[in-house]
């Protein structure tokens, strides 16, 4: 189960010592503008950190972010997540955020790969979705690699940093996922 690994990522549970690598990003207001929170003030990392740590601890867990490291360094490069929103139609969601450093070099595809087959090999998932601001276009890049498909455009669904915004809502179904790879 946890950690998860792929040819160059493990994916972990944070610790309290990750809090300098998670406000390197958090804190970064161009990694964090198109998303629901940020930039972060140190309190706000530190408070989002303890917060992580604590549902790590929940006897039957539908919540894992998931700190993203190099295999190599060990050194953290952003988060992963996935938690289940329905359990009886079996449905979850991802998000995901890097230090601007590691943009651009296939890391979010890689994790959010590692983060579908995870729901839909351990937590049983049918169904996996994201949504996106509609100007990120290396969020939708991450999304169309691991083939979600672009499901609708939401209007003004979210009231985020003191204004409504639209996204783009990707998702993939398990018996696609299956077929891509194979299973």
């Amino acid at each position: 189960m946890i950690p998860l690994q792929t040819e160059r990522l493990i994916l972990r549970d944070f610790v309290e010592s990750d809090w300098p690598a998670v406000h390197q990003y958090a804190g970064d207001g161009e990694v964090v503008r198109y998303l629901t929170f940020g930039p972060n003030s140190e309190e706000d990392t530190r408070n989002f950190l303890q917060k992580e740590i604590l549902l790590q601890k929940q006897e039957l867990r539908q919540h894992f972010a998931l700190a993203v490291t190099l295999k190599n360094q060990k050194q953290l490069i952003g988060i992963c997540r996935i938690s289940t929103l329905d359990t009886v139609n079996k449905t979850g969601s991802i998000g995901y955020c890097f230090t601007k450093q590691f943009w651009g070099q296939g890391y979010a595809t890689e994790a959010v790969r590692e983060i579908i087959c995870f729901g839909f090999q351990e937590l049983g998932l049918h169904r996996i979705f994201a949504t996106c601001h509609p100007a990120n276009i290396a969020s939708v890049r991450v999304m169309q690699k691991n083939g979600m498909q672009q499901e609708g455009y939401l209007r003004q669904h979210h009231w985020i940093k003191g204004e409504w915004r639209d996204s783009w809502l990707y998702a993939i179904l398990e018996d696609e996922w299956r077929e891509a790879n194979r299973f």
